[in-house]
């Protein structure tokens, strides 16, 4: 039978991330994707001089009642960007109401990157989000998000053992179950991830491309969501996340004027000719 994901996320109208990356790729894997948008912005945050954002924590639990009315549920919930600390509460709620029995729910704590939480967060928002890493079946931090998480300080470059172990067991401590932590170095060459499940940790790594693009992330967590939900093993969904925004980011290249994002359209053949 058919699955059908939700995903919960910002529409971001321009910039390539958020629900106007996570609906396409999600389709391109065949999946229905019901969305729930948290907000509406003109643009992203990241490097645009500004922006206009339309709140829609009050639309949530209105939704929400009348899918309840419609037994309207689903077989996996994924979230990203939150526009408000309030709307998780209520995004709580949607995990208890409208996952069925056995379902998955994947959060992307969506805050921060580069050391930084993104423009209108703050610590407070941070103990919020630990909410939603608790109730989650899988999370899917990058590296600055997990140390806000896990109370570690962020270092630059590139790490060792021992201190992606320490931002695991932080994570843990507030109740993370099984962890997909981006943004993993020990060497200038390569990039990856780290799994943990099951108390082990293991680690897959691609060739490092030099470039810096908006809405990656939103790219590894949607390919990754669509990868498991097809059968793909956690660290296996982790790697061909990996490898498409590798792709998108190598479409990219030779466009400077498209520094806003990547063109992970142009990756979406690597998605398509998995379901053939």
């Amino acid at each position: 039978m058919d699955k059908r994901i939700l995903t919960v996320q910002d529409i971001s109208c321009v910039g390539q991330c958020s629900l106007t990356v996570a609906l396409p790729i999600l389709s391109a894997f065949g999946i229905e994707t019901g969305v729930l948008p948290t907000a509406v912005l003109s643009n992203h945050t990241g490097g645009f001089t500004g922006w206009t954002f339309a709140d829609l924590t009050e639309e949530i639990p209105k939704i929400n009642a009348e899918w309840g009315r419609q037994n309207i549920n689903f077989d996996a919930i994924y979230t990203g960007y939150m526009g408000s600390a309030k709307q998780i509460d209520y995004v709580l709620e949607i995990f208890r109401d409208r996952k069925i029995s056995g379902g998955v729910i994947i959060v992307d704590p969506a805050m921060a990157d580069n050391g930084k939480l993104y423009a209108g967060f703050d610590n407070a928002f941070v103990k919020e989000m630990a909410k939603l890493v608790a109730a989650a079946d899988i999370i899917l931090p990058n590296i600055t998000e997990a140390c806000f998480l896990a109370g570690t300080e962020y270092a630059e470059g590139c790490q060792t053992e021992e201190y992606v172990e320490k931002i695991i067991g932080g994570l843990r401590a507030i109740g993370a179950k099984k962890i997909v932590l981006t943004g993993v170095t020990f060497s200038p060459d390569k990039l990856g991830v780290a799994v943990n499940e099951g108390g082990k940790t293991e680690y897959r790594f691609e060739n490092f491309v030099n470039r810096r693009s908006h809405g990656t992330g939103d790219i590894f967590a949607s390919v990754f969501t669509g990868a498991f939900l097809q059968g793909d093993t956690i660290a296996d969904a982790a790697q061909f996340a990996a490898r498409v925004v590798i792709e998108s980011i190598k479409k990219t290249m030779d466009d400077d004027a498209h520094w806003y994002g990547v063109k992970f359209e142009k990756a979406l053949p690597m998605i398509l000719s998995r379901n053939k």
